[in-house]
């Protein structure tokens, strides 16, 4: 007489484990399976960002540039362009109240290609505020934010954010009153939220005025900390486009 065995009810340990790692939010972020057959492994090798650099197909219209204005390279190589003037600009700056403005001063009259220097600067600085702002609008517009790619859609935000600040904390580093009161105005703005407001204001500024302490804070900061922080992003982002198939193709 055959029997049939009744299916056993899934424990809570399996319910737990498949509602923390096999929903939609881990598998946007953390792509997972073993290459076990031959298709399979080639499939890993075609879509790994390090074993093979540009996608094996694209769609047709990815190679328009209205698909994209190429907004998202010009901020990669705007950001380029800011570390390679950056550091040369470094040469010739000392962040001290007492020396700063005047090593301003001293770029833009007595070295050579100083102000010239200095206006790429500023301007790429600028530029690339323009563009990633440009580029976030031709993703969100084109709907290139949806799943898959929800995961580097908040990468980008946070690109967004770091390019604000790093525009921001160079804004006091020439150290004149047009500096000095943007930042006044800006750090009493962080400092008016409620709860944390003011001591985030605090460890910004370095004291309850900006003086010595804030700007050794934000060169820091303009220079080492944020300049890290999007690097690491941007390499995120570039794989997970990568990793995603490509751009994502228009509505």
């Amino acid at each position: 007489m055959a029997t049939t065995e009744q299916p056993q009810g899934r424990s809570l340990g399996d319910r737990l484990y498949d509602g923390a790692f096999k929903n939609r939010l881990w598998k946007s972020i953390f792509r997972s399976g073993y290459p076990n057959t031959p298709r399979n492994q080639m499939l890993a090798v075609a879509t790994n960002v390090f074993l093979h650099l540009h996608p094996t197909r694209i769609h047709r219209t990815h190679v328009k540039i209205t698909h994209t204005f190429c907004l998202g390279g010009l901020s990669f190589f705007l950001f380029l362009g800011l570390t390679i003037t950056g550091v040369l600009l470094m040469f010739y700056y000392v962040p001290s109240v007492e020396r700063a403005y005047g090593d301003i001063l001293a770029l833009d009259t007595d070295v050579r290609f100083g102000k010239l220097l200095r206006n790429l600067h500023r301007w790429m600085a600028h530029g690339m505020v323009l563009t990633v702002l440009m580029h976030m609008m031709r993703v969100f517009y084109t709907g290139a934010y949806k799943p898959p790619r929800e995961f580097n859609w908040v990468v980008g935000v946070v690109l967004l954010v770091l390019t604000l600040l790093l525009s921001f904390t160079g804004y006091l580093l020439p150290w004149d009153q047009l500096a000095l009161w943007a930042i006044t105005v800006g750090t009493n703005m962080v400092g008016s939220a409620p709860i944390l407001g003011e001591p985030n204001r605090f460890v910004l500024v370095g004291g309850y005025q900006v003086g010595q302490a804030a700007l050794i804070r934000f060169y820091t900061l303009h220079v080492i900390g944020l300049p890290l922080l999007a690097s690491v992003f941007l390499a995120v982002h570039f794989w997970r486009i990568r990793r995603d198939g490509g751009l994502a193709r228009p509505l």
